[in-house]
């Protein structure tokens, strides 16, 4: 065959990685068959034969042999006189088997069927690309930052192809420059315009599952079931696991020696702090578990309302709310419960350390009464007016206000 641009096209197509050898040939073939139509109004006698692997093609077509002035069809029959100018042994009712070179289409013909083929296969690499990634939804992939705009960065994998990650599914931590590896989850896969888009996240639930996978081979192998994961993305996470054999402790095995497991963990989601938790039914046990580090003293259910009433020690109420209130947050997405939280009141000797005063009262002036010993509002309040005016530089008019507010707290 001549080697003209749709042959020398062939070796391109070839290298397309996600498109299967089968499939490329029916393309081929259909573009090839196509043309013969175009030419010879049909097709059905002519035999398509591409070789993807070398760019050959060839194209035979197949006309019964008539009597001189008996042909009705041209293009599907052949007068004796003319085939036996090809071949003098040939009679009546034979085949008349001919080979048709690319050229006898004409250069116009060969140069739309050429776009026609490069439109087709590139639909079908898309196609191939979305059916590829929806596949492999909720799966990790590494991949290299190519660009970085405002809203969103441009990843590409192993491959080529092209991933997008929103500043939404980004980790607020998060700095990439070009070049850099990144790791996330395939969070979703949509056709747009006939463009696959792929969207990728680092915040999702799904990465922090599978980076668990990756790490904990307990989990991998189905020893431990992740029940539940609930995100603050940078700031902190629960995970809710639970073990199908006894002999395996499911924190101790997430967490690892020394927290040899979680390290890497907690490394790639920015030093996000990561709870790990015995998942239960017994809700108001899984309820204490949720607000860890704070220790419950007690709980009140409204199952119906799902609202949970926990009832803790003064000093573990900022350790139950949390930094930002994430804490308690994550708590209740975990538990599926709404949490309040309300200080133990029943006991005389209560009293509330003055850390727990930051948002009235300024740190600097906690420090001063800290310096004389007066580390809880009961402590501050068993000294009169005049006894904390000596024994510290505070102003009185500084003195009333806070007594005003530590009073307030008990009345």
């Amino acid at each position: 065959m001549s080697n003209i641009n749709l042959i020398d096209s062939f070796k391109e197509f070839k290298e397309f990685k996600n498109i299967d050898r089968p499939t490329m040939i029916s393309v081929l073939e259909d573009v090839f068959r196509s043309m013969l139509r175009k030419k010879y109004g049909t097709d059905e006698n002519c035999d398509v034969i591409v070789n993807t692997e070398n760019g050959d093609l060839e194209i035979w077509r197949t006309r019964a042999i008539v009597e001189d002035g008996f042909s009705e069809d041209d293009d599907l029959e052949i007068e004796l006189a003319e085939a036996r100018q090809t071949d003098s042994e040939l009679e009546v009712g034979d085949e008349f088997i001919e080979q048709i070179t690319l050229e006898s289409f004409g250069r116009r013909a060969i140069l739309a069927a050429r776009q026609t083929l490069v439109s087709k296969v590139l639909e079908l690499e898309k196609d191939e690309i979305f059916k590829k990634y929806k596949n492999r939804i909720g799966e990790i992939i590494t991949g290299e930052i190519y660009q970085v705009w405002k809203k969103e960065t441009l990843v590409i994998d192993d491959e080529g192809n092209e991933l997008l990650m929103p500043k939404t599914e980004q980790i607020p931590a998060d700095y990439f420059k070009k070049g850099d590896s990144v790791r996330a989850v395939i969070l979703k896969v949509e056709m747009i315009n006939a463009n696959p888009k792929i969207i990728i996240s680092r915040t999702a639930p799904e990465f922090l599952q599978r980076l668990f996978e990756m790490e904990v081979p307990e989990i991998f192998d189905g020893l431990i079931s992740i029940k539940k994961i609930v995100r603050e993305p940078g700031e902190r996470a629960k995970v809710a696991v639970e073990s199908y054999d006894d002999r395996i402790d499911p924190v101790g095995a997430c967490v690892g020696m020394k927290g040899s497991r979680i390290h890497g963990i907690v490394r790639e989601l920015r030093n996000e702090n990561i709870d790990v938790i015995n998942f239960t039914n017994n809700i108001s046990l899984y309820i204490q578990r949720a607000l860890s580090p704070a220790k419950v003293n007690n709980i009140k259910l409204d199952e119906e309302n799902k609202r949970a009433s926990v009832f803790l020690k003064p000093e573990q109420v900022s350790l139950a709310i949390g930094r930002g209130g994430y804490n308690i947050k994550l708590a209740g997405k975990l538990t599926g419960y709404e949490i309040d939280v309300y200080r133990e009141s029943d006991e005389e000797d209560e009293d509330v350390d003055l850390d727990e005063f930051t948002d009235e009262i300024e740190e600097w002036i906690i420090d001063e009464l800290k310096s004389i010993g007066c580390d809880t509002a009961k402590s501050v309040l068993a000294l009169t007016m005049d006894e904390l005016v000596k024994r510290t530089d505070l102003e009185e008019e500084t003195i009333k206000e806070v007594l005003d507010i530590l009073n307030a707290e008990f009345e």
